[in-house]
């Protein structure tokens, strides 16, 4: 097994674009093929709320708290190479939460610690067709710069929930990501819904992951960005200054200690404001026995009822940009019949 090469896919995205949907294919995927995946999963909230939807069973190394590109990166290597010797897995599939530069994760991957271990693959960014719509309306801000960033590391491309755009819609922004990276493969998809067994066995053309090997290291031994990304303005010194596009970015996780009232729960989350844009969490009802796992995004709330496995809190994670947090802490006491 040392003298085995292991692949790694890196799931990119932002916030709510299906990545997780993505990550349960795949493993099922593998499962199916008789090969054993391990998961590195990031979370920027307290809990991992993905994890809880893959099962106990999933190999898993969960690195909460923060962004994989920032507080939490210097343990990427540790935890990939501790799932390896651990589980020796066929494969690795690393979701990095919504916020993160794709950049700063493959030069974690790409270091060379690890290189005789395992290999980058493929960069597989999921891309929610309406908020890239709504994104481009805009035309600026550190969202839609992230965003960009995200597609141009691509080596593949999911144009996701494109169901909820039109055709005409959807060839528009193909036109548009093709002007920023013109050979990287486009698949349209409803939830997810791929052949992932093509997704692996391509090659990347115009991203990142094609030469992850050969391109990752510069003469003086540090770890560097590929020519594609580099085009991004992310040379050597630029990386070294910790450049990052999603400070403005922010979580706020809060434990909930008692059933609520569903009502009252989802009239909360119709009132977000826009700047929250994506909210996930597992609570307890009044109305019910049940636990449910909620997701929100964009505007959008789901509810699914759930047997979590293990010692798993009821929590509501927040995440957005520069959001008014302590209006969302008075309205999460009020949810809780708790002072205000």
């Amino acid at each position: 097994m040392e003298n085995t090469v292991i692949p790694v896919y890196l799931l990119s995205g932002f916030l709510g674009s299906g990545k997780t949907t993505l990550l349960k294919r795949w493993l099922e995927a593998a499962e199916r093929s008789g090969r054993k995946a391990a998961v590195v999963m990031n979370e920027l909230g307290e809990v991992n709320l993905d994890g809880v939807q893959l099962g106990p069973d999933v190999r898993m190394a969960e690195m909460l708290g923060g962004c994989i590109c920032c507080t939490v990166r210097g343990d990427l290597g540790m935890e990939m190479l501790k799932l390896i010797d651990e589980h020796h897995p066929d494969l690795v599939l690393v979701e990095s939460t919504g916020a993160a530069n794709p950049l700063d994760i493959i030069d974690a991957i790409g270091d060379a610690s690890m290189l005789k271990r395992m290999e980058l693959r493929q960069v597989v960014t999921v891309v929610d067709a309406a908020h890239l719509q709504d994104q481009l309306s805009r035309g600026k801000g550190q969202t839609f710069r992230l965003m960009k960033e995200q597609i141009r590391c691509a080596d593949a491309l999911l144009l996701n929930k494109i169901d909820l755009v039109t055709e005409a819609e959807a060839d528009a922004l193909e036109r548009v990501i093709r002007e920023w990276t013109p050979l990287v493969r486009i698949e349209r998809t409803i939830a997810a819904d791929t052949d992932i067994g093509r997704l692996e066995r391509s090659n990347g053309t115009g991203g990142p992951a094609a030469d992850a090997t050969s391109a990752h290291k510069h003469e003086d031994g540090e770890a560097g960005c590929t020519p594609d990304c580099a085009e991004h303005g992310h040379d050597h010194e630029q990386k070294h200054a910790h450049h990052h596009g999603h400070e403005h970015v922010m979580a706020y996780t809060c434990y909930v200690d008692r059933p609520v009232d569903s009502e009252a729960f989802e009239a909360m989350m119709g009132r977000l404001p826009d700047e929250i844009y994506r909210a996930k969490g597992i609570l307890t009802f009044t109305d019910t026995s049940a636990r449910f796992m909620f997701q929100y995004a964009y505007k959008q709330l789901d509810l699914m009822r759930i047997a979590p496995q293990g010692d798993v809190p009821d929590v509501a994670v927040f995440i957005g940009e520069h959001f008014e947090r302590t209006e969302l802490e008075r309205e999460m006491l009020a949810l809780m019949n708790k002072p205000i």
